[in-house]
């Protein structure tokens, strides 16, 4: 009795990637630290929603393994962040045109 096609693709980094990564997000981290410490002004803002940004990307590539998803998983994790981004702009222009 087959059940269609039982293929299963198997996609594995090993653990150096991995390791990599994880090095990548501890010096985000440490970054992100630093430049809470430093007064950037209205930059400091923008600076760390950008190395968070990286930093979820990365997570999410690597550890969620979306990276080798089907285009679907992506497309619907697309709409999801601009979902998330229309909110925080609408809600930025609620609090700054009070």
């Amino acid at each position: 009795m087959e059940h269609g096609n039982t293929e299963h693709k198997t996609h594995s980094h090993g653990y150096g990637i991995y390791v990599l990564v994880w090095l990548a997000l501890i010096a985000l981290t440490s970054i992100t630290v630093t430049v809470a410490g430093v007064d950037f002004g209205k930059l400091a803002l923008p600076i760390a929603l950008f190395i968070a940004a990286v930093k979820s990307a990365l997570v999410i590539n690597y550890f969620m393994h979306i990276k080798f998803e089907d285009p679907i998983f992506k497309v619907f994790l697309l709409l999801s962040g601009v979902t998330l981004l229309v909110i925080f702009i609408l809600t930025f222009f609620d609090v700054f045109y009070r």
